[in-house]
């Protein structure tokens, strides 16, 4: 396995669970049920977790690396926002 798969998987994965507790966040506060929060937190892990395994197994390069760069940015944007 290439060095730079592993890389761009463990970047995706740091700022892809930020993403997941972020968005968790503000359903609780726009729902504020317990049920509903879990059931987004599900979906936002399982989506992170298919894009990571693509990510590490067939996605070209450039897609990987612009995956990465976009998390990033949704993620630090969201947290200075919020």
């Amino acid at each position: 396995m290439e060095s730079w798969r592993i890389i761009a998987t463990a970047l995706l994965g740091g700022g892809g669970v930020v993403l997941v507790l972020l968005t968790m966040a503000k359903v609780r506060d726009r729902s504020g049920r317990s049920s509903t929060v879990a059931i987004s937190g599900a979906i936002a892990f399982t989506a992170l977790l298919v894009l990571c395994v693509v990510t590490i197994t067939v996605l070209p390069a450039g897609i990987a690396w612009v995956a990465v760069v976009v998390v990033g940015v949704v993620a630090s944007v969201l947290l200075l926002v919020g």
